[in-house]
This record gives structure tokens, sequence and C-alpha cells, in this order.
């Protein structure tokens, strides 16, 4: 096999040139056999296999640098620097990441896991590399959807100015996760199909060329692009920024890619190479479900149906119900995504009341204060986004949803630990940058009926709040214990004495676990269900510790301004004399892996909070 002769960086161009076809298939046929089983990014991957490959070719690699927007499509990347090898623990613990990490290869140039950030990553090496001196070429690698979101733009802005080299890739393949929506996707889409234009301007150059006078005419014609440009091709939009547009070229002819790319390193300046792929090419599944095999489970390679399909709802599946419910009842109700309709379950409600749904691509500032702008107006709106995402919004949650105290809900999905696709998508962060802002509010439901019960009380509390909820599947225990939502106030669910479990959403069934096995070591165990992350029960806090020795605290966040955080400052405020013990997340990025070894590594799992009580009471029973 050609792929067994790449064994580190560059070795593709040993290849003649008349295999690399076979090499793209056989890259192809790898990924598809590997994902099958580890599950991952299988569609954005196999779309850029021959862009992968005709940028090896013409750059010198790790001396040269590419930065991959989001990073999830670096796959054959991975490949070509000597990575095969490990593709068969891809994104398991201790395994080869799903996304560029710079300690796996020095051809990694920089990590990156959201949306938006290759133009400003490439141009700040662009600029250390001319103040080093350095001649190395830099390549941004960005895709449509990611031009929906606003830093590529402020990027390219600043990107226009320069004097020295900087390529800038489009990998246009008219899809994000899922389809790509607004005026850049239409504007590119335009590009797409104007190819009289391209027919016409290569038509001129090749009956010029040769002729006596042709060469001047050539460089007449040349100077006077940009107004051939805006004739024929109205508003040609790169250019007219400052920034030297190439294409658009195929995406899978890695001759014409690489004559492109070799051109484009001649430019004194920033250039955008237009280079139009298929996502899930080579795979028919992928090819009519591209955003289906955005992120895969592992699946059946002659169907493509997952191996271990879903057989009970999980957590986005109770939301879409409720939302759809909500939608019906009250016509005031309105959904924003960013660029998510299928990841957040808001494809339903898209169904049924199209008018009040609103997909602003990935743009999650945007979505926010859009949102805002929304409740001003009268409506109701719910921003569902992953926990990861919201972080983006961060100043626009705190300036233009908080500050004026209107009644926007965020829906935050994979809250806690996700699991495979590493640091740069744990939600771990946001009862720490959530609560902290003055006017919201932050719940977590314990099962999938509080979950339901939370959004209506939250739509109808007419303030901020966030609902936070985990990826996978919705607990559905505890169904008998549902007291109806209050603000800022717990349910006791067993109350008995010496240890009090106040656990956080998620949390409520594992501290399950821990008080049985608590209670068959002949200990007495109450059990909290807290609800609310702010405001916090107070009362219920300072009964517990009235009452107990000893008062753990139970959540899926970091410690640093987590709810167990906030607990322990009241219980010092108050001079209360109880042991408060913090279960938590440390204050550090959490790797990839399988979710629930990723519990026990942080010591969260309920093996693992029992040890932890049992060492404080042999502790204290030494003391007495």
């Amino acid at each position: 096999m050609l792929l067994d002769t790449i064994e580190q960086a560059n070795d593709i161009k040993k290849i003649k040139k008349e295999e690399l076809g076979e090499l793209a298939q056989e890259i192809r046929d790898f990924l598809i056999q590997g994902i099958s089983v580890t599950g991952g990014h299988l569609g954005s991957n196999l779309g850029v296999v021959e862009l992968t490959m005709a940028l090896h070719l013409v750059l010198n690699l790790p001396e040269d640098k590419i930065i991959w927007d989001v990073g999830h499509q670096s796959y054959t990347h991975k490949i070509l620097t000597g990575r095969k090898d490990g593709f068969e623990s891809l994104r398991q613990f201790r395994g080869l990441s799903g996304f560029p990490k710079r300690k796996e290869s020095d051809c990694d140039a920089f990590e990156t896991g959201h949306s938006s950030t290759s133009v400003s990553a490439g141009l700040g090496l662009v600029k250390a590399r001319d103040i080093n001196g350095g001649k190395n070429t830099i390549v941004s690698v960005i895709g449509d959807g990611s031009l929906t979101g606003g830093m590529a733009y402020e990027a390219l802005n600043n990107a226009s100015k320069l004097e020295t080299n900087f390529i800038i890739v489009l990998n246009d393949n008219n899809m994000s996760i899922s389809e790509n929506v607004g005026g850049v996707s239409q504007y590119l889409n335009y590009i797409r199909t104007a190819t009289g234009y391209l027919d016409l301007k290569k038509g001129i150059y090749n009956a010029l060329h040769g002729t006596k006078r042709g060469k001047g005419t050539i460089n007449t014609l040349r100077r006077a692009k940009s107004s051939f440009k805006q004739l024929v091709i109205p508003g040609m939009f790169f250019e007219d920024m400052g920034v030297t547009y190439l294409g658009p070229v195929d995406g899978h002819d890695i001759g014409s890619m690489t004559a492109v790319f070799n051109a484009a390193k001649r430019v004194k300046g920033p250039v955008l190479v237009h280079v139009l792929t298929q996502k899930g090419r080579g795979f028919a599944p992928a090819e009519r479900h591209p955003a289906r095999f955005h992120g895969t489970e592992p699946f059946d390679i002659e169907t493509g149906i997952p191996s271990h399909p879903r057989t009970v709802a999980n957590y986005t599946d109770i939301f879409s119900t409720v939302m759809c419910k909500l939608g019906q009842r009250d016509d005031k109700i309105v959904a924003v995504t960013a660029a998510m309709p299928d990841g957040t379950g808001l494809k339903r409600f898209h169904n049924m009341y199209p008018n009040r749904f609103f997909d602003v691509g990935i743009a999650e500032e945007h979505a926010v204060t859009f949102a805002a702008g929304l409740a001003v107006g009268g409506m109701k709106p719910i921003v569902a986004v992953y926990s990861s995402f919201l972080q983006r919004a961060y100043d626009q949650i705190l300036h233009d949803v908080c500050l004026q105290n209107l009644p926007v809900v965020f829906a935050v999905d994979r809250a806690g630990l996700v699991g495979s696709d590493g640091e740069t998508h744990q939600g771990i962060f946001d009862l720490t940058y959530l609560t902290g802002i003055p006017n919201m509010h932050v719940c977590a439901p314990k099962n999938k009926w509080e979950l339901s019960d939370m959004l209506k009380f939250a739509v109808g509390l007419g303030r901020p709040v966030a609902v936070r909820y985990p990826r996978g599947t919705a607990y559905a225990g505890l169904q008998e214990y549902r007291e109806p939502i209050a603000l800022g106030k717990a349910e006791w669910i067993y109350r008995e004495g010496e240890i009090a479990l106040f656990a956080l959403g998620s949390m409520v069934k594992t501290a399950l676990d821990v008080r049985q096995a608590l209670l068959e070591q002949g200990r007495r165990v109450s059990l909290v269900n807290a609800r609310f992350a702010k405001p916090i029960d107070e009362e219920a806090v300072l009964e517990a510790c009235a009452e107990h020795k000893l008062l753990v605290t139970m959540e899926e966040n970091v410690f640093c301004g987590g709810f167990g955080e906030k607990v322990l400052d009241l219980v010092n405020r108050k001079g209360m004399h109880c042991r408060v013990m913090n279960i938590c997340i440390p204050d550090a990025y959490v790797e990839h892996g399988n979710v629930e070894l990723l519990k026990k590594k942080v010591g969260i799992d309920g093996e693992s909070i029992v040890e932890k009580i049992q060492e404080w009471c042999l502790g204290e029973a030494g003391a007495e």
C-alpha cells in the first residue's frame, strides 16, 4: 500500500504524480474503516483529502505552517505527518486527539477547536515570521461555514494591509455542521456558479497569448481586473477588502490545487484560494447525509447505520419535545441557534414553526444579542447552544441580556464532561462564567422530568435564565420526586443526618449511588437536589449544616466560581461548624476520552466520592 510508505512529514513528495489518486483512495478507505470503529468527524475529513495532499505537496513541514480552522478536518494531515498508526486510539483516553495538538506533532502549528479562529492565528504567525526575518509559508484553512463567524472578518480586515505573503484557503463545501445559512453562503454560491467569468477570462488570455501585442494587452487587462470582475461578478468581496482572490478551483483535483497554491506562494500580500470540495466525498451515506456524519458514533460501513443505535431518549431529545410543546402553547416563543439545529434538537421546532426559528450561522455573539433584541421586541427567545460554544458570547450575555434584565432563556446543552472531543468541548466552565453575572439565574435538572419543568419555569420567570443539562441518556429515575420549581429553592429527597449530599443536576444520579454505598456501611445520609447554582438555596444549606457533620457538594464544573465554592463561602461567612467537602472537577482542562473514565480520572465518579467520604469518616472517628 502507498499509505504504508508515509511515515513522516513530506513523505508524500516521494509518491509519483500518477499514484496520487490511488493514495487519496487509500486514505479515504482508511478513514472510513477507522472511524466506523472509533467514531469521529467523518464527513469533513473525507472532503479535504485531496486538499490536504496538495498542501503537503507544495509546503515543507514543519517549517511551513498549516492552521486548521476548528481542526476537526485534520485527520488526513495527521496521517501525512506520520500518525497513521495512532488512529486505533482516536479520541480515546491517552490516544490520538480528534483535533490539532501541538504536543502530538511539530506539524500541528496551532491548537483549534472552535470556529473562525484560523485567520487570526495565521496572521499572528505571519507577523512573528516577518519580525524574525523568516521566509516560511503560513497557510490558514477556513471553511465557508466558519465565514459566518465575525472573528474571521476582523482578521481579514487586519490582514488586508499585509505586504508579505499569507495564504488563506477557503474550503467551500456549502456546509458547516448543518447546511449553511445567510448572505455569505449565498455570495459564495454565486461565485461557485459564475463559470461564465472564469471561462471568459481564460478564453481572452489564451487568445491573446503569443500574439504580437498580446502581452501588453494582458497586462492592461490585469491592471483593470478589479473593474472587470465587478462587471461580471458584482461585489468581488475579498478583493475589495485588499485580499487577492484565486479560484474557485476543484478541491478534488490535486494537480489544479498544487498549481494554484504554488502561484499563491508568490503573492506579496494576503491571498485567498477558493477551493470547492464535497463533504463526505467517497462514502455514499455521508454524501447523502453530511450533517449526520459530521461527528458520528461507530457505524456499519455497508449501511452507514450506527453500530449501537440509541433506544432511549437523551436530554437533547427531551428539550426538543418540550420546545415544540412550548411553541404550541405560546406564539411568542422563538428559538435561536448558531448553526446547530440538529445538534441542539431544534430541527422539529423549525419544521413546526419556521417563522419562529432562527439559525444565525456560527456566530454565538450575534445569536445572543439578536435574542436580546427579540426580547425587547416582546418575544420570548430561547437560545439553544452547547456549553463550550456559549463561552464565546460572554460579553453579550453580560451587557446585552443581563444588564437589561431581559427574558432570554439559555438552553445550555453538553454541560459537564462531554468526552471524546476533549479540552475544547468539555462544558465544565459554564457555572463559573454564568453565575458571576448579575441578574443571571442558573439551574440544572436532576432528570428528564425536571428538565421539562425547568424550561417551563424559565420561560415564565421573565428574566435571564440558563438551564444546563448534560450530553447523553436522559436520567428517568426519581420521577416520584417532582416538587414544583421555585426560584432558588432546593429539593430535599432524603433527610436523615450525619452526612448531607448536595448534588447539582447530573450529579444527583451519582449521589444516589454514593448514598446507597454509605447506607450499606451504616451511615446516615441525606440527599438534596440543589437545582439552582444561582441563587443557591441558602436556607437549605444552613439547615443542612446545622443537622449534619459533613456537607458534600457535587457538581460537573471546575471548583473556581462553581456551585461548591459558593456553598463553602456561605458556610464560612455564617460561621457554621460543619465540614464542607467539594466534589468537582479540578481547575484544569480535561483531555478527551470516555466520559465515565474521565469522571474517575478527575474524581467525581461514585466510587471516588465514597472513598473520600470514608477517609473523612475515619479521620472523624480518630479525632473522637
